[in-house]
């Protein structure tokens, strides 16, 4: 499951061919940057009152961009968004047809297929979002080690150094990540796969298979006094 077909239905995107050539569907990551070195500002430019949007950021028709939004760019923004109020779009952002990205959230060299969703106080550096994958409001993708060295990757059983220092997540299409979790560096969620909230999640997580915390709630009487 690290090859883009394994993850991606790439008719979800604009953007399919950006991945050619990578046998992993992370090294993608490195190649964003250099797909949109040649974007150049829209002419002419569409204007929303009160967001900040940089020279080189294409956006799509129909999509709305709410005052208080900041697209820095170079972005590809597609069709029919909905790109909400304090939003912050850094820059080597690839946004798909239908996605939502909301308050309060960050994306940094990202690709979003069709659908995506990261709508609620959210940040996503170096990572792909599958066609209609969602993260629930408070979800973080960080993307760099606490330790020195580059993101690893197990595969076959084995640690694959993916040669990348930054390296947030890739959702399979349909993945979903509950409120509150946090996806570390490296971490992979197959088609259809879903982590519950709060759920601290690192490693890989098969195609449909859901990532559950058993943790316990203890449920006690209030001692006397308590409700004044």
């Amino acid at each position: 499951m690290f090859k883009a077909e394994d993850l991606f239905d790439l008719t979800q995107t604009e953007h399919a061919a950006i991945f050619s050539g990578c046998t992993y569907a992370w090294e993608v990551l490195r190649k964003i940057e250099g797909h949109l070195a040649s974007v150049p500002r829209q002419n002419p430019p569409r204007r929303f009152p009160g967001a900040s949007i940089g020279d080189r950021v294409i956006i799509g028709a129909g999509t709305v961009v709410e005052p208080g939004a900041m697209i820095k760019g170079p972005a590809i923004i597609g069709k029919n968004c909905q790109i909400r109020h304090n939003a912050y779009i850094r820059e080597n952002v690839l946004i798909g047809d239908d996605c939502v990205v909301g308050n309060s959230s960050e994306l940094k060299n990202v690709l979003l297929f069709n659908g995506a969703q990261v709508p609620h106080y959210n940040y996503v550096g170096d990572s792909v979002l599958g066609h209609k994958a969602h993260l629930g409001a408070g979800v973080k993708v960080s993307n760099v080690k606490l330790i020195p060295g580059n993101v690893e990757v197990e595969v076959d059983g084995v640690p694959c150094d993916t040669g990348l220092r930054k390296f947030g997540a890739l959702l399979g299409d349909g993945a979903e990540a509950g409120c509150n979790a946090v996806l570390n560096p490296g971490s992979i969620l197959g088609r259809g796969a879903v982590v519950y909230p709060n759920i601290f999640w690192r490693g890989i997580l098969p195609a449909n298979m859901i990532a559950k915390n058993r943790a316990e709630i203890e449920v006690i009487a209030k001692r006397s006094g308590e409700n004044k």
